[in-house]
């Protein structure tokens, strides 16, 4: 086997292989041999076909196997060799004049063929020991588990339709259509044909549900809002809307207490019960919330101490998963990028260097795991599994059998997993400062970080 490097240019190589016939004929005899014991041909017992035979029937199929086997045996050991990693499988070239390659089909001559390949880099880590970090601390607060316990006992409590001489009262629960208008005009995401709604709960735009009070069901009316300065969505920020609003139905609270009977409905002991569950289940999610953004620091930090070229062929997989998905948002709400403030190929631009900044990421995080030994066990993989089944109800089945088919899917579901360890490991080795703030102030540094770079596992 001879072997020529064409190309060596950054990450990119280009080899130039020849197998020798020979190779290949002793390769074909072999093969010959196997199918010796298999082969059913008329006229000859089970074992006993001449290979001459043998090659004349079988000699051009079995030899495009061998082939095949050949391409692929070479390359990966030439790559061994190398001591190179290729970043995704290597492209093969064979020549294309059909006579050459009969040449090498009858045996006459050697296989001479292209491989182009890019290689993963080598990763130089940083020094991650004491990396500086900010852990967000968040007491939830008496009132805040209060405030969550009333809104679970309004949740389950139970509601009674009032019947069609329904009037509106502070702690109904309402079905209703509406038609929002901002300057006259309909606006996108302000109107509904069956919404429902808890007067009281605050969970529509302030001001609105208390002008819901004392409306009869069936009545329509005008409602005048003006949406919140700070209001999520940048465009109805502060803007004066109208809603004309109909009530299709009125359901009052039943009666009754919060009080141990019902905490025993929710299959816990007491009303003490309910709020120790109410208080773990609310600083869990901020917990949850505080590691986030510490998750964020590290990968900004990861960021900023690797420069290294990546390989082009993955920073175009990457980019071409994330531009798919955006231009399906784009499309699926009638959207543009000019309603964006952008164009498509700034957007195009900001997307790409997020996808190199993923690709850079994925082998750095890869090469930290690597280095300290973090591993994914067997359980934790089957875990994730079931919490990836148990996202689809009614359809946990095919779900399951989808991953058991499909290898690659599986070894995905691995990928935020080994992410997350190799995270807790830099935390566990990071100079980490607490900081105790606010739940809106944590909510808004997620917000701050998703603005900058939309994150995402990287695989």
């Amino acid at each position: 086997m001879q072997v020529t490097e064409t190309l060596n240019e950054g990450l990119k190589r280009k080899l130039s292989v020849t197998i020798p016939a020979a190779d290949l004929t002793t390769r074909l005899d072999a093969k010959l041999e196997e199918l010796k014991g298999q082969a059913n041909i008329k006229g000859f017992r089970p074992g006993k076909v001449p290979t001459a035979h043998l090659k004349k029937v079988y000699g051009r199929s079995a030899m495009s196997e061998v082939m095949t086997d050949a391409i692929n045996s070479t390359v990966s050991e030439t790559l061994d060799k190398r001591e190179e990693r290729a970043a995704t499988q290597p492209k093969v070239d064979l020549p294309q004049d059909q006579t050459v390659i009969n040449d090498v089909l009858d045996g006459k001559s050697d296989l001479a063929f292209e491989v182009e390949y890019e290689v993963l880099p080598a990763v130089t880590l940083m020094d991650i020991k004491g990396v500086k970090l900010t852990k967000p601390v968040v007491a939830v607060t008496d009132e805040e588990v209060e405030a969550e316990v009333k809104r679970v006992f309004n949740q389950n409590r139970g509601y009674t339709d009032k019947g069609e001489d329904a009037v509106v009262e502070d702690g109904d629960r309402l079905g209703l259509s509406f038609v929002g208008k901002i300057g006259g005009k309909e606006f996108e995401g302000g109107s509904a044909d069956h919404a429902h709604l808890t007067v009281g709960s605050g969970e529509f735009i302030p001001g609105f549900e208390e002008q819901l009070v004392g409306m009869k069901k069936g009545e329509t009316k005008e409602i005048k809002v003006t949406f919140p300065k700070d209001y999520q969505n940048e465009e109805l920020a502060g803007k004066k809307a109208t809603f004309e609003v109909t009530i299709l139905h009125a359901d009052g609270p039943n009666a009754g207490d919060l009080d141990d009977d019902f905490a025993k409905r929710l299959g816990l002991e007491n009303v003490g019960a309910l709020r120790g569950a109410v208080k773990t289940q609310m600083e869990s999610a901020l917990d949850s919330m505080s590691r986030q953004h510490m998750k964020r620091q590290i990968l900004d930090a990861l960021d900023d101490g690797h420069k290294f070229d990546v390989p082009a062929q993955l920073v175009e997989a990457e980019f071409n998963t994330i531009w798919q998905r955006v231009q399906h948002e784009v499309q699926s709400h009638g959207r543009s990028f000019e309603d964006e403030g952008t164009t498509e190929d700034e957007a195009k631009d900001q997307y790409q260097r997020i996808a190199e900044r993923r690709v850079r990421l994925g082998l750095v995080v890869a090469e930290v795991g690597n280095k300290n030994d973090v591993q994914v066990s067997d359980e934790e993989h089957q875990q994730a599994l079931i919490a990836e089944v148990r996202r689809f109800p009614g359809q946990e089945q095919q779900v399951y059998d989808y991953y058991r088919k499909n290898p690659q899917a599986l070894a995905s579901l691995r990928a935020p997993i080994f992410e997350n360890k190799v995270v807790d490991h830099i935390v566990g080795l990071g100079d980490v400062t607490e900081k105790t703030m606010t739940r809106a102030e944590l909510a808004e540094l997620i917000q701050a970080d998703e603005n900058e770079v939309p994150e995402e596992h990287h695989h």
